[in-house]
């Protein structure tokens, strides 16, 4: 397929300024979302309302719709497919204002040939290969569903209205390589768009510049999440959508401190604990599980609140020093269950009680609650 293009130079990358017809981008463009389930796809559906013009074919969006863990486009948000497709219906009827009036960016799998017309090194036509999913959206990939919705809707198709001479305003950069394009994924859409904080975190490894301790941290609440040992498994939003209750952003902070922490005393202990830590923390919360049993499990508890697991996790350094000193292995279950023993009777259940006396200090205590639960919980580690 050749296309009229722009070749641009900056700083030695390449790229190409094109403009795609609807029915290209519907045979060259591949929508993925990063997730760890591919049952999972759209985040959530919008209101039903007999008013929508738009009327969104949800089950043909989510089949061209490719969910892996090696995606890093966030999962879909229907709502904001249906309100692009209210205006898209809006743009049709008026022939007045332009629809996608701003550049998609798109990242070729390959690298593309790009023949210069006459003399002008800066123009000619990128010859794209006609293959489906050949070109990934890097940003913009709800306008383009949203498009690619509005070709089988027959109240926009019908009139007269034929999307034949629609066309999008598109950047492609031709083969940019994985940690680049998820770097420019980041800080494109971190802010202006409030990328979610977890889906960043889920991020932090494959980035051009990678921050090691973060994305460990997120590798071990996957674990948590996913592991079916775990007694959290099912209940982290690791993307920060999902049946989860409890954010990944909310605790992979408080792991990297750990990772971090340890690193400024001992890179090789870090990295020692780091590759334990799967292992270590789905343990751990079992055994916390396990001592506090009737708040683990009971539903007037808020043991299982980010607040309270952020404390959990903050107390570890403390744990690992009282495993270490009786020469145990940090990841034996038994050793870990002895070192927290003393909170049976310390902490107790009813600290967990949500009408109780979690409630009583969380309203009279001057220190935050996640502050105020690790020092009750320091202390309650020594035996009484």
């Amino acid at each position: 397929m050749d296309v009229p293009a722009i070749r641009i130079q900056q700083f030695g990358v390449q790229f190409y300024q094109a403009a795609l017809s609807a029915e290209a981008v519907g045979q060259l463009v591949a929508f993925e979302v990063l997730t760890y389930d591919a049952r999972t796809k759209m985040s959530r559906r919008p209101s039903k309302s007999g008013a929508d013009k738009a009327k969104i074919n949800w089950e043909l969006l989510e089949n061209v719709i490719r969910a892996s863990a090696e995606a890093y486009q966030r999962p879909i948000i229907s709502k904001k497919i249906s309100e692009l497709a209210e205006y898209y219906h809006l743009c049709a009827e008026l022939n007045t204002l332009p629809s996608i009036p701003g550049s998609v960016l798109l990242v070729a799998d390959r690298r593309l040939d790009f023949q210069q017309s006459g003399r002008d090194k800066f123009y000619g036509n990128l010859i794209i290969p006609a293959e489906v999913g050949v070109l990934r959206v890097l940003d913009g990939q709800h306008r383009l569903l949203a498009l690619h919705q509005m070709q089988t809707d027959p109240a926009v198709t019908s009139g007269g209205r034929s999307l034949k001479e629609f066309y999008v305003p598109t950047v492609i950069f031709d083969f940019l390589p994985p940690d680049h394009a998820v770097e420019m994924f980041v800080t494109i859409n971190a802010k202006h768009t409030r990328l979610n904080p977890s889906h960043i975190i889920s991020l932090a490894g494959r980035r051009l510049y990678k921050d090691e301790w973060l994305a460990a941290a997120h590798d071990t609440i996957r674990a948590l999440n996913e592991d079916r040992d775990s007694p959290l498994a099912g209940q982290i939003k690791v993307l920060g959508v999902g049946p989860g209750k409890v954010s990944q952003a909310a605790l992979a902070d408080e792991i990297k401190a750990i990772f971090t922490n340890m690193a400024a005393a001992s890179e090789s202990a870090a990295k020692q604990f780091r590759d334990d830590s799967r292992r270590f923390f789905v343990s751990y919360f079992k055994q916390v599980a396990r001592t506090f049993e009737s708040a683990w499990y009971g539903r007037k508890y808020s043991i299982k609140s980010g607040t309270a697991l952020r404390a959990f996790i903050r107390i570890v350094p403390d744990v690992l020093q009282i495993i270490r000193s009786r020469r145990g292995e940090v990841t034996d279950a038994l050793k870990i269950r002895e070192a927290i023993a003393p909170w049976a009777l310390s902490i107790g259940d009813r600290r967990f009680e949500t009408e109780g006396e979690w409630k009583l200090k969380l309203l009279g205590g001057t220190q935050s609650t996640v502050d105020l639960l690790t020092r009750e919980l320091r202390a309650g580690l020594q035996p009484r």
